[in-house]
């Protein structure tokens, strides 16, 4: 993964960590569901974006590697590891 994506999707885990933590501690003390929720859906926004920056560093990183060597075999391998997470994503 390129160096600045994987420092952007860190940045967002760490944040997403953070609210994790919060949201926690909102449910212990009983806060408002609503705000609760607020809370949720801001770390699945960050989730989704370190998501999205993973999959941007791999497809200009190692999936453009592979597809540059000789061989289908490699480049099959990469297609179908794609689709895996694809599929994966489609589900939620």
């Amino acid at each position: 993964m390129a160096n600045a994506k994987k420092k952007q999707s860190l940045v967002s885990f760490k944040k997403a960590r953070g609210q994790i933590n919060n949201i926690i501690k909102m449910i212990e003390e009983d806060r408002y569901c609503v705000d609760i929720m607020t809370q949720n859906l801001a770390v699945i926004g960050l989730l989704k974006s370190a998501h999205r920056m993973i999959m941007e560093g791999h497809l200009n990183g190692c999936f453009l590697e592979a597809i540059d060597k000789p061989g289908k075999r490699v480049k099959k391998e990469k297609i179908k590891e794609l689709l895996k997470v694809i599929r994966i994503c489609g589900k939620r």
